[in-house]
């Protein structure tokens, strides 16, 4: 019990103004404009979640992750219904298994005064490597999706495989992974506007990911500036 208690008061450590601002503003954005366009509760709750995971990565949170999981279930099923195989199979066999082991990880390399994670930067050589290695997988996995009739196969490649290099990062604790989530989420809005138009998608999938990308631009200017220290 003791042990849950300091959990939560770590979690609730070290917030800024403009920290809880954000993540209230998202939180009511979200609610009012789903329950306005009548979307399905599971859409909705997969926004919600979804939100409150990377404004929590973003803050260095552990939480991040139990909110993560949930999110990665009920997204794959609103995934499912527009027929984005691609974004199915990453978060089920992908991204379930690997917020167990950022949780991990993350409680490895915490910094103890403020309640956040230790952030890290790559070398610009590494940099290249790794993005050069994202650019192969797009292509490849582009055409495997193409062969089972996946929708956009090429777009939803770039969605996933980037998302999936973004996420190593992630457990990595590299500041490097907010650029790769702001290509992922421009990616994503483009991928789920047009499921929306075509009737198999919620709006409140939307604004999760411009949401998202919002975030990732806050998020990379305070890793970069913390990583820097």
């Amino acid at each position: 019990m003791d042990k849950v208690k300091s959990f939560f008061k770590n979690e609730l450590t070290g917030w800024k103004l403009w920290e809880v601002l954000w993540i209230s503003f998202s939180t009511i954005v979200i609610l009012g404009l789903s329950i306005y366009w009548k979307d399905t509760f599971v859409g909705i709750m997969a926004a919600l979640t979804g939100v409150w995971c990377v404004i929590l990565t973003g803050k260095g949170k552990l939480s991040s992750f139990i909110f993560g999981t949930i999110n990665t279930v009920l997204y794959a099923y609103v995934a499912l219904k527009a027929a984005y195989y691609g974004e199915v199979l990453l978060n089920m066999v992908y991204y379930l298994p690997t917020n167990f082991i950022g949780m991990y990880v993350w409680s490895k390399n915490m910094n103890k005064e403020v309640q956040e994670v230790k952030k890290e930067r790559l070398s610009l050589k590494n940099s290249i490597i790794a993005y050069g290695l994202v650019a192969v997988g797009i292509i490849g996995f582009g055409y495997f999706l193409k062969l089972i009739n996946g929708s956009l196969p090429f777009v939803d490649s770039m969605s996933t495989v980037i998302s999936i290099a973004a996420q190593i990062f992630c457990i990595k604790r590299l500041s490097e992974q907010w650029i790769l989530w702001i290509v992922v989420n421009c990616v994503s809005i483009y991928l789920w506007i047009m499921a929306f138009i075509n009737g198999t998608g919620d709006f409140a999938t939307i604004l999760m990911w411009t949401i998202y990308l919002l975030n990732a631009i806050f998020m990379a200017i305070k890793w970069f500036k913390e990583s820097n220290k």
